[in-house]
C-alpha cells in the first residue's frame, strides 16, 4: 500500500510551514513510521537549518530529478532517528528546474517506499507552489491569525480545490489566547469560519519555536513544550488516532463579529 504524501502549504512566507512539516514529520517517525521530507523551496531552502542538517548535504532535489544521483544519495537521515530522511532543495538553481510531472513521478516512487513524504511548499502561488502541489494526496495550510494571511491561505485553498485536491486541512500558528480574549486577535473559529476548511489544530506563540529553530532541533523532542505537544496532537490526527480533542482558544474574538466587514 502506498504512503500518503503531504504537502504544507500557505501563500505567504513566513507563517511557519518549515517547522510544520520538521515537527510533523519528526512525530511521525518517532511513531516508526518511515518519513521522507522533500523541502522544494528551490533557492531559499530552509528545512536542513531546521533539522540541523545543514552541514550533511551533498546532493539535493534538482540533482535527483536531473538524473546527477539517485534519490538514496541524495536523502539525508535525521541525527536522532533512523526512520526519517530529508531531501534538500538546491541553493544555486531556479524553481523551473523541476517541473509538476517530475515532482509527482518522484512523490509517487518515495510513496511506495516511505509510509508519509511530507513536501515543504515556498511561498507563493507560482511554479514552486506548482510543483509542490503536483504529486500531494493531501494538503495542510498553515495561517497566522493576521488578515494578510488568511487572505492568502483562502486563495491557496481555492487553487488546491481548482488542483482537485480533496483532502485539505487548516493549521492555525502562533495563536495567542490573551489577545483573542481581549479581541486584538482573531480566535479559531473566526478564522475557520472564514476558510471553511477542517482544523487540523493550533499552535501557540511561543518563544520556543526560535530557539529550536537556531538549534536546529525540532520542538517535539521537547516533552515539556506546548507548541511541540500541539504538534504532537495533530500528527496523531494525521494518522488517524479517535478521541483527540480539538485544539482551540474556547472564545468568539471581536473580529467573528466583524469578519464581513474585513473580508468584502
Amino acid at each position: 500500500m502506498a504512503g500518503k504524501t503531504i504537502v504544507v502549504t500557505s501563500g505567504k512566507g513566513g507563517v511557519g510551514k518549515t517547522t510544520t512539516v520538521a515537527n510533523l514529520g519528526t512525530t511521525l517517525a518517532k511513531k516508526k513510521y518511515s518519513v521522507v521530507m522533500i523541502d522544494t523551496d528551490i533557492g531559499l531552502r530552509n528545512l536542513d537549518v531546521v533539522m540541523g542538517l545543514e552541514n550533511r548535504i551533498v546532493y539535493n532535489l534538482v540533482d535527483i530529478i536531473e538524473g546527477k544521483c539517485r534519490k538514496e544519495q541524495a536523502m539525508i537521515r535525521d541525527r536522532k532517528i533512523p526512520n526519517l530522511f530529508m531531501i534538500p532543495a538546491a541553493q544555486t538553481r531556479e524553481k523551473n528546474s523541476i517541473n509538476p510531472e517530475q515532482m509527482k513521478e518522484l512523490c509517487y516512487t518515495l510513496a511506495a517506499e516511505f509510509d508519509y513524504v511530507m513536501i515543504d511548499c515556498p511561498a507563493g502561488i507560482e511554479q514552486g507552489f506548482k510543483n509542490a502541489i503536483a504529486g500531494a494526496d493531501t494538503a495542510l495550510v498553515v495561517t497566522t491569525p493576521e488578515v494578510s494571511a488568511i487572505r492568502d491561505a483562502d486563495r491557496v485553498i481555492g487553487l488546491l480545490e481548482a488542483a482537485m485536491l480533496k483532502h485539505i486541512s487548516l493549521i492555525i500558528n502562533r495563536l495567542n489566547a490573551k489577545m483573542v480574549k481581549k479581541g486584538d486577535m482573531m480566535s479559531t473559529e473566526d478564522i475557520i469560519s472564514l476558510l471553511s476548511v477542517p482544523l487540523l489544530g493550533v499552535v501557540p506563540e511561543s518563544d520556543e519555536v526560535v530557539v529550536s529553530t537556531n538549534r536546529g532541533v525540532p520542538l517535539v523532542h521537547d516533552k515539556s513544550s506546548k507548541a511541540g505537544a500541539a504538534f504532537r496532537r495533530m500528527a496523531a490526527r494525521l494518522n488517524g488516532e479517535e478521541n483527540l480533542p480539538l485544539d482551540g482558544d474556547g472564545s468568539h474574538g471581536f473580529f467573528g463579529r466583524v469578519k464581513r466587514l474585513i473580508w468584502n
